[in-house]
């Protein structure tokens, strides 16, 4: 009996699938639940009311599909793989280790598990939307440091996991770290908020602290809790992790605030384009990039043609330059990268046509390359996609992995159990993260930076840059003229695309004579009210709250909660209330985030207050509620939020004029906080007044 019960049972392949399948499918369908609310939102929103079609929609089906089946993965890996390896190690720390080693090892887990958080990638593709003589301190960290930016918010989460662990060992209280972070916070933040380059860096830093509360972090840093407390007998697991999450998000701002101060040295003061790209003052400007060439690459491709002939002296000097860089193709490599055809593509794309004609030549081979690189869009390079994408998910997975392993086996000599299935979660978390990044680079930023761009259509009149088209062998014998009813006459042609004919405005400083080209782009707006009127800046702002509501309510990470709070409080602070406080909270936080924007109003007056009022209301509240409240708003900022809101708000900004769009991850954590703290004050004065009145019964 012995050995028949030892027998391995035997499968056949079509069982495993159909023992997989039904598995697979639920976590899929989990994670199509996470994100399908927001998603279906916003593409309902820009095609539906803006009547705006959403541009490269296959691409970004793929993208988000890819998202779906990366997360599934991810998740699966968390659970199977580094959370248990997380907790076990909580489990025997505290039994084999003194208080050092325990510290340290809290110190560099909490930076490892920075790095392998998914959305922390997203904040090196913001640095792209940045002008250099706008934001000069915002650009340098966004650009040439971002690898600095993102260790510091590792070593802010660090010290973040280091007092945590300290707070469940001796059972801290979380109010006097709140008051010192928030109160050191708020004063800093105003007072570096009146220098014109940190005030840019405000928002970022604030933002930073949203990012760092995602779905590795949170979970991860809940398991080791979990198993310290188990040793320590105080508390159950359903109560062991609040707290760290709220200094998880508190550290790294102060991180990222003192990288500035690290840096700030190294940056001129913003200023307008052209006199960044003076010779008077270059040295400065070229601290901003690795090297000369990434600067005049920069300059060629993003500054205007009066700044270029500011940096290279005259136009002659400009025109030996791109001479120089046609007949040199390594010097085009270091200026354009390594893509085929750059310079000709820059070329025939530039609105200058002395760039065309150094280039191309005369008007016969400006119009053969045009009909080459000017009515071809660039194809997507799948395969430095992939590499990038998969260099940077081992990066992040397999180092924390390791460093995990080493505590488990050198210093506290424990056998890893269940090895295969922990050894398969990491391979599903690599994967997971490798499937993830492309979808957020395919699919969410292009989305969420779409609607941004358009959301604006509501109260101005914008581009509509996707929809462009190039008119070749243009003859202007065919323009017309119509008059107004105050008598202004202006010039316009008709257009036949498929089988419709459209009335174009004709605008000569489109018109290229020399190429017979003219180049056309669609506008959109003000579709509500007035140009630059307040009802259509209000659609906007109704919109986002709508947004950030309806996606809070889908986090499943908050359904959690509401559940863990429900039996923490005895059925007092009921699980749809929390939602319900939290969700209102995250919508009117991205509202004021999106006014920021908009009305482009400092940061610190929107952000200083309500930390302010936090203060007092957490004075005032059980240390129950304020573990509570302010660790609810690290649900707010899951993996699919912080890419959205993150490229919503740059969309936003390159369209009203902003320098930056940082600030509504910001809003989104600090409103929830208040209005779950609130609601827990009238919960328990709602409470008090119920056993008041069973007294006197009584």
């Amino acid at each position: 009996m012995a050995n028949a019960s030892r027998q391995k049972i035997k499968i056949t392949v079509n069982e495993k699938i159909n023992l997989l399948i039904p598995y697979v499918k639920k976590r899929i369908i989990e994670q199509i639940k996470s994100v399908a609310v927001i998603i279906i939102y916003l593409i309902l929103f820009q095609t539906l009311v803006l009547g705006i079609p959403i541009a490269e929609a296959s691409l970004i089906a793929c993208g988000l599909a890819v998202v779906i089946v990366g997360l599934a993965f991810f998740m699966e890996g968390l659970f199977l793989g580094l959370m248990p390896l997380g907790e076990t190690i909580g489990l025997k720390l505290l039994q084999k280790s003194k208080l050092p080693v325990i510290l340290g090892f809290s110190f560099i887990f909490g930076v490892g598990v920075t790095l392998a958080e998914p959305a922390i990638g997203v904040l090196k593709v913001a640095g792209s939307t940045v002008k250099a003589w706008e934001a000069p301190l915002l650009y340098l960290i966004l650009n040439k440091y971002s690898n600095w930016l993102v260790n510091s918010v590792g070593l802010g989460v660090g010290a973040a996991v280091l007092f945590g662990m300290l707070r469940f060992i001796y059972n801290w209280s979380l109010k006097p770290f709140i008051y010192i972070l928030v109160g050191f916070l708020s004063i800093v933040t105003v007072l570096i908020s009146f220098n014109p380059n940190f005030i840019h860096l405000v928002g970022l830093a604030w933002d930073c602290g949203a990012v760092t509360t995602g779905p590795v972090t949170v979970p991860l840093v809940l398991a080791l809790g979990i198993g310290i407390c188990r040793i320590l007998g105080g508390g159950s697991s359903d109560s062991a992790g609040f707290g760290v999450v709220t200094l998880a998000s508190l550290f790294p701002i102060i991180a990222v605030i003192l990288l500035g101060f690290a840096l700030i040295g190294k940056v001129p003061q913003p200023m307008k384009e052209k006199d960044f790209f003076n010779k008077e003052q270059i040295s400065k400007a070229l601290n901003l990039f690795n090297n000369q060439e990434e600067l005049e690459g920069y300059l060629l491709q993003n500054a205007s043609y009066e700044s270029q002939i500011s940096y290279f002296g005259s136009e002659e000097n400009l025109k030996n330059y791109i001479e120089k860089l046609k007949a040199d193709k390594s010097l085009q490599i270091k200026i354009f990268g390594g893509a085929e055809n750059a310079l000709e593509k820059w070329a025939i794309n530039s609105p200058i046509l002395a760039h065309k004609q150094v280039v191309f030549g005369d008007d016969d081979k400006i119009q053969e390359a045009l009909a080459k690189f000017g009515t071809k869009s660039d194809m997507l390079d799948y395969a430095d996609l992939f590499k990038r994408n998969g260099i940077a998910s081992v990066q992040a997975i397999v180092p924390l992995t390791i460093f995990l392993l080493l505590v488990l086996f050198l210093i506290l000599r424990e056998r890893l159990n269940n090895a295969d299935e922990v050894m398969l979660g990491i391979l599903f978390g690599v994967i997971g993260m490798f499937l993830f990044n492309i979808g957020i680079e395919l699919g969410l930023s292009k989305l969420g930076g779409q609607v941004g761009s358009k959301l604006p259509s509501s109260f101005k009149k914008i581009e509509l840059t996707e929809e462009q088209k190039k008119i070749s062998n243009f003859d202007k014998s065919i323009l017309q003229k119509s008059v107004t009813l105050s008598g202004a006459q202006e010039i316009f042609f008709i257009i036949k695309e498929k089988d419709e004919y459209k009335t174009i405005p004709f605008d000569e400083k489109f018109y290229n004579q020399n190429t017979n080209q003219y180049i056309y782009t669609p506008t959109k707006g003000p579709l509500f009210g007035a140009e630059d009127g307040l009802l259509g800046k209000l659609v906007v702002i109704l919109f986002a709250f709508i947004m950030g509501y309806g996606a809070t309510l889908a986090e499943p990470a908050l359904n959690a909660l509401g559940v863990t709070v429900e039996e923490i409080t005895v059925g007092a602070f009921k699980k749809s209330l929390l939602m319900q406080s939290v969700a209102l909270g995250v919508g009117a936080g991205i509202a004021i985030g999106v006014m920021k924007i908009i009305w482009n109003i400092p940061l610190f007056w929107m952000l200083v207050p309500p930390y302010i009022l936090l203060l007092f209301v957490s004075k005032i509240s059980t240390e129950e509620y304020v573990n509570i409240g302010w660790d609810s708003a690290g649900v707010t900022t899951g993996p699919i939020t912080v890419p959205l809101v993150l490229a919503m708000g740059l969309g936003i900004s390159g369209q009203v004029g902003g320098v930056e769009g940082f600030g509504i991850l910001s809003m989104a954590s600090v409103c929830p906080i208040l209005s779950v703290l609130l609601t827990g004050l009238y919960v328990s004065y709602k409470r008090k007044k119920q056993f008041e009145q069973l007294e006197q019964k009584n």
